[in-house]
């Protein structure tokens, strides 16, 4: 099933379409290995871990990848009868695909090994079938049997996802050239998207509900990008205060400062000024502080908070008003269980929403 080499006998193959499961070697070695056998295409099944997972690899004969729902159905098909028939048509764009966008079943998911009190991945973006120009000196599958060459390709992966989200950090670099690091990946991450084409939440790679741990604050939106009327900003004291927090003393500090730093007494992982809220290990109330500086026109903000099960999120003050560009307020959120000695077993997901009438700034919560 999962044809390998030296798995699959000639005298079955030749001629004819084989359905074989995705596994254990590279998807384009199966249909190499069909080819060899005499095979004339391939059906390339998901596996239960892939679901629903398509890849658009370029294949040495014709074929075909379906996801595992619709493998199994094509396994029972031909165990049914003695003599299954199939046939593979020319491949025609699609678009308008629903739903869209969804996590690929090979992206990283949180929490963080590192830093649990930080929401990671931060956000998502299109990182799946991506046309690309490619090289003349390699084939399209880099396996040694294959020897064609092709111009452009279909790429899929973080890394293809990754140029997409610099490419809109220089589009809002150019429009905002005052804007610091930290202020671009707010406005990324405050304006990103949780649902998909058909109104329903972001689903993952088997098309079950997906988490902050999966997508972070969403799918990005460059154009509400742009204009995201508040921003997380963060400056070089506030990463410090963060090492201070993290436990680094005096003699690591200065390997990323000049000048001496003195830690705050106060410092604390939870009032990181970040565009996502995660508090670990709640054993008791506690409280988070965030800053926003205004990057719209004045405006009086209205908070709206999206509780995580089982949780209390109390936030002081609920309005905050901005009367210039570049003015900063604060907030606080006082977070707690509902019950006392309840246990959470798991992460549970919320959010807070700040809202002029016209931007929407989103941050993601996270207890857990």
């Amino acid at each position: 099933m999962l044809c390998k080499p030296g798995t699959l006998d000639p005298k079955k193959a030749e001629g004819k379409i084989l359905a074989c499961l995705r596994g254990e070697t590279a998807r384009v070695d199966k249909g190499e290995q069909a080819a060899l056998a005499g095979a004339v295409g391939m059906i390339l099944c998901s596996d239960k871990l892939d679901g629903n997972e398509i890849i658009a690899d370029p294949h040495v004969l014709p074929a075909t990848q379906i996801n595992y729902k619709d493998g199994v159905a094509v396994f029972a098909y031909i165990n049914s009868t003695n003599d299954p028939l199939g046939y593979i048509t020319a491949p025609t764009a699609k678009i308008n695909r629903r739903p869209a966008p969804f996590m690929a079943s090979f992206s990283s998911v949180g929490p963080s090994q590192v830093t649990t009190e930080i929401l990671k991945p931060d956000v998502t973006a299109p990182g799946v079938h991506i046309i690309a120009a490619y090289t003349g000196e390699a084939s399209p599958t880099e396996e040694n049997f294959d020897k064609r060459r092709i111009p452009f390709i279909t790429m899929s992966g973080t890394s293809m996802s990754c140029p997409h989200v610099s490419g809109v950090v220089g589009l809002l670099k150019k429009l905002h050239p005052d804007w610091s690091p930290s202020a671009i990946k707010s406005a990324l991450m405050t304006t990103a998207r949780r649902r998909d084409n058909t109104e329903s939440p972001i689903l993952d790679g088997s098309f079950n509900k997906a988490t902050p741990f999966s997508y972070g604050a969403g799918h990005i939106r460059p154009n509400r990008a742009m204009d995201p009327g508040l921003v997380y900003d963060l400056t070089v004291n506030d990463y410090l205060d963060f090492l201070c927090a993290s436990g680094y003393n005096q003699t690591l500090l200065e390997l990323f400062t000049e000048a001496p730093y003195k830690c705050s007494k106060s410092a604390s992982l939870l009032d990181f000024n970040y565009p996502s809220i995660t508090v670990t290990n709640l054993s008791r109330s506690v409280n988070v502080t965030r800053k926003f500086k205004n990057v719209g026109s004045p405006g009086t903000y209205v908070a709206r908070v999206r509780e995580p099960t089982g949780i209390s999120v109390h936030v002081e003050p609920k309005i905050l008003k901005f009367e210039s560009i570049g003015e900063e307020r604060s907030f606080k959120l006082t977070v707690s269980k509902k019950t006392a000695g309840m246990r959470t077993e798991d992460y549970v997901f919320g959010g807070i929403v700040w809202s002029d009438g016209n931007h929407y700034v989103r941050s993601p919560i996270v207890v857990g």
